[in-house]
C-alpha cells in the first residue's frame, strides 16, 4: 500500500510502494544547537559527509558504500567550512563539508567512490537514511554558494550558525537559505493523464509537467498557471499529494493531481519539447519499463514516478 495513500492498491505487476528519494531524514535538525556548531566538531562520534557540487565521496567495497568521514578525514580532503546538518539518533553531530569536484580523480586515486547524488539514491549505493542529511547538505553548500555577498549592500558576508546563517559585516542583514518552492502536476482528463517531455530528458523519457512558485501565488494557481502556459490545458481542482526535497540545487517539489477542463493541447516549445495524452494502461507500462516502444517514467526515487503510480492505481476510486 502506497505511503502516500491509504486508499491506493498496488497491482501485482508493479510490486510494492517504492520509497521516494531524500525525504524522511532521521536527523534531528537541533536548532538550539547551531551557534555551538564549532563545539560540536570535536565529538568524539561526530561524522562528515563529503559533497562536490553534485558529487559524494563515499568509503568501502560496495554495493553499499559508507558516506560518513571521521573528522581527520574530512578535514584532509575537504575545503572550506563545516555546515551543521543535526544530530543523528544516539547524539552523534552531522556535518557536510565540501570538497573540490576538481579533485574526483585524485579521491578515487586514494580508494575512494566518488558518484552524483542522483546515482547514490537511484542505485541505492548508500542506506536510505542517509539521503535526507546529504540532500540537505548539497543545498546548503549550493545556497552558500551562490550567496557569498550582501543582497543587500554588496559586502562580503560571514557563514554564522553552522552554516544556516548569513551575517553582514557591514550593513548588519542577516541571510537566511532559501527553498525554491516547485509545483509538479499530473493533470487527468479521465483514464488519460498528460505528461511532457524537455529536450535534457533521456531518450524515452516522459514526466509530469513543473514549474516554479511565484511571488504572491498560491500552490493551486501556480499550477493552473504552469499547466496553461506549458501545454495550453486549463485545469480546475488541484489535490495535494505529497512533496519532496529536491537538492538540485536547492527545491522543494510539491506534488499535486489536477483535473483538467480540456484536451486540447498547445505546446509552448520554450518549456517542453512535447507533450501527450497518455492512457492509464499506456503509463502502467511506463511505470513498469515494459513499454513496447521503450517509453519510461523518472525513477521511483523521484516524486514524479509517484504521481504517475498514483494516477495508475486509483483507476476504480
Amino acid at each position: 500500500m502506497s505511503p502516500l495513500s491509504r486508499s491506493l492498491i498496488a497491482p501485482p505487476d508493479l510490486g510494492p510502494w517504492p520509497a521516494l528519494g531524500y525525504v524522511d531524514s532521521p536527523l534531528d535538525r537541533a536548532c538550539h544547537l547551531r551557534g555551538e556548531a564549532d563545539a560540536l566538531l570535536g565529538h568524539k562520534e561526530a561524522g562528515f559527509y563529503l559533497l562536490g557540487g553534485e558529487l559524494v565521496a563515499l568509503k568501502g567495497e560496495g554495493p553499499v558504500f559508507d558516506p560518513l568521514f571521521d573528522r581527520a578525514a574530512a578535514e584532509a580532503q575537504g575545503r572550506g567550512a563545516p555546515l551543521f546538518l543535526g544530530l543523528a539518533p544516539g547524539g552523534a553531530p552531522r556535518f557536510a563539508m565540501g570538497f573540490d569536484p576538481g579533485r574526483r580523480e585524485a579521491l578515487e586515486g586514494e580508494g575512494l567512490t566518488v558518484t552524483d547524488l542522483r546515482s547514490i539514491a537511484v542505485g541505492g549505493l548508500v542506506e536510505a537514511r542517509h539521503l535526507g542529511p546529504i540532500a540537505c547538505g548539497k543545498a546548503l553548500y549550493a545556497w552558500h554558494g551562490r550567496h557569498g555577498f550582501c543582497a543587500n549592500c554588496g559586502t562580503a558576508s560571514h557563514i554564522i550558525d553552522g552554516g544556516w546563517r548569513r551575517d553582514c559585516p557591514s550593513c548588519g542583514a542577516q541571510h537566511f537559505p532559501r527553498t525554491d518552492p516547485v509545483v509538479i502536476m499530473l493533470t487527468t482528463a479521465g483514464d488519460q493523464c498528460l505528461l511532457g517531455r524537455q529536450p535534457h530528458f533521456a531518450p524515452g523519457m516522459w514526466s509530469a509537467l513543473a514549474g516554479f512558485v511565484e511571488p504572491g501565488e498560491t500552490i493551486e494557481e501556480a499550477v493552473r498557471r504552469e499547466t496553461l502556459e506549458e501545454a495550453g490545458i486549463a485545469t480546475g481542482a488541484v489535490r495535494y499529494l505529497a512533496s519532496q526535497p529536491w537538492p538540485f540545487p536547492m527545491s522543494l517539489m510539491i506534488g499535486c493531481l489536477a483535473e483538467a477542463a480540456g484536451r486540447d493541447i498547445v505546446v509552448d516549445r520554450n518549456e517542453l519539447e512535447d507533450a501527450r495524452w497518455f492512457h492509464r494502461d499506456e503509463v502502467a507500462l511506463m511505470l513498469a519499463r515494459t513499454h513496447p516502444d521503450g517509453l519510461f517514467v523518472p525513477p521511483p526515487i523521484a516524486i514524479a514516478h509517484h504521481l504517475v503510480r498514483s494516477f495508475v492505481e486509483t483507476a476504480d476510486a
